[in-house]
């Protein structure tokens, strides 16, 4: 069942990936392996690339884009060269799943992907139905459409609040 281990983390607000890294954190320190694949945000260094330097932290980070600025920041023209470079992350993915090459697997953004129609419903259904049972997926992005609830376990939406709400 594409259900089982596959997780949600929406909101507009920031933690989104910050709290699929702890989940990472958490798999590694139980000896599991884990891959972030980003997309949306460029290719810019970006505040994961520390977790590469850590010796006896087995997280891989990958980010498909060519340009530094995040997405929603080009052009046009340049968002529709990077829609292939995207293309690619998820073919990265599949091909990930599809050979269980790691146990803990976020696709970050990836819910955005499906917002700017990059990402159809088909294929990320045909995504997460290459999982198997042991592997557990984190999706993040804004918001969750409504029928990738049929797809997965769980859904937390975080909320940001200022210190004068």
């Amino acid at each position: 069942m594409i259900k089982n281990m596959v997780e949600a983390v929406c909101g507009t607000g920031k933690g989104k990936t910050s709290l699929a890294v702890g989940k990472c954190l958490k798999a590694c320190a139980m000896g599991k392996s884990a891959i972030v694949i980003q997309f949306l945000k460029g290719n810019e260094r970006g505040d994961l690339d520390f977790l590469q330097t850590l010796d006896s932290i087995d997280i891989k980070i990958f980010r498909f884009e060519r340009q530094e600025s995040c997405y929603s920041e080009l052009s046009y023209e340049e968002q529709q060269e990077e829609k292939t470079n995207i293309l690619n992350g998820l073919n990265f993915a599949r091909k990930v799943i599809a050979t269980r090459e790691c146990d803990f697997l976020v696709l970050d953004e990836l819910l955005g992907l499906i917002e700017k129609g990059i990402a159809s419903q088909e294929l990320v259904t045909e995504l997460l139905g290459l999982k198997d049972e042991a592997m557990q997926i984190m999706l993040t992005g804004d918001k969750v459409p409504e029928w990738l609830y049929d797809c997965v376990e769980s859904v937390t939406t975080l909320t940001t609040m200022t210190a004068d709400e």
